[in-house]
């Protein structure tokens, strides 16, 4: 099923196009990550937390805040996006408080499986090979979409021998573009050449600046990057291989159980649904709150 994104209201952002460049740092939004709406507690996902974490009083969130408009930095460099408040609340409704480390996408997970952080909020796909290392507690679905330059005729399912954009270790940098490019080569023809980048902007300007010919990334990141760019990037056919985000939290942590309840609570007090719609991003919400959809669907 086809997801469409419309660029969030809240986030009305200035943009910055220096050169042809994308910038996605905002303006502080007056956002208090600590308190991020009136949430009440849900006892029962609290008495699900293990003793460790609910006396520690904090929830330790791994992000890589590069992947607006899911989790970016205002000036100030704050974590913020509509991934970020999630987690906030997420907190609030286990009566924690929460605190962001911020660091490399594939830092995150070593860092959940190591006891670093509490859990990992960071836009992950959830994967059958992911989940060999961490459970997912699945929240959104989103899709993948491709953009091109302005005026370009690119085509993501005939792609072979384009240069295509992507944030490394991404779904699409792992798998997506790879079994794309294999394809390609199986029926004799050129390879993708894949270009990857550190964050989601440097993706974005690499198509601007003529660097590369399409990018790859998440259907509601992508929207919003052609709407920062204005009229340089278009889109580059429909949004497909639509699957589950998945908060990232340790096999043995036993905060699975606790971090469902918390966003189920929130589906069905209507705060969940708050937060995807002020953000424009509604369409990829769900109902019911699962652990490793990947592998149960």
């Amino acid at each position: 099923m086809r997801a469409k994104f419309a660029v969030p209201a809240v986030a009305a952002i200035a943009v910055v196009l220096l050169s042809g460049c994308v910038d996605n740092s905002t303006p502080g939004t007056g956002t208090d990550t600590g308190s991020p709406r009136d949430i009440t507690v849900d006892e029962a996902a609290v008495a699900l937390l293990p003793e460790a974490v609910a006396s520690s009083g904090t929830l330790l969130v791994g992000t890589d805040p590069t992947y607006a408009p899911n989790e970016f930095k205002d000036d100030a460099g704050a974590p913020i996006g509509w991934g970020i408040e999630l987690a906030e609340a997420i907190a609030a409704k286990l009566g924690l408080e929460p605190e962001f480390q911020v660091s490399k996408f594939d830092n995150i997970i070593p860092s959940v499986t190591g006891g670093k952080v509490n859990i990992g909020m960071s836009s992950f796909t959830d994967t059958v090979e992911r989940q060999e290392q961490v459970d997912f507690v699945n929240y959104y679905t989103a899709g993948i979409q491709w953009a091109s330059a302005a005026g370009t005729d690119i085509d993501p399912d005939d792609a072979c021998g384009l240069k295509v954009a992507v944030q490394a270790t991404t779904y699409e940098d792992t798998t997506e573009v790879p079994a794309k490019s294999e394809a390609c080569v199986a029926d004799g023809k050129p390879a993708i050449e894949k270009i990857q980048f550190d964050t989601q902007d440097a993706a974005t300007n690499a198509v601007v600046l003529g660097q590369a010919d399409a990018m790859s990334a998440d259907s509601p990141v992508t929207l919003y990057a052609i709407a920062q760019t204005g009229d340089q990037l278009q889109l580059a056919g429909e949004t497909f291989d639509v699957a589950p985000y998945g908060v990232a939290v340790g096999k043995d942590s036993g905060l699975a159980g606790a971090i469902q309840a918390a966003l189920q609570a929130m589906v069905d007090d209507g705060t969940y649904g708050d937060i995807l719609d002020e953000w424009g991003v509604a369409d990829g919400a769900i109902d019911e709150i699962t652990i490793n959809a990947a592998a149960n669907g």
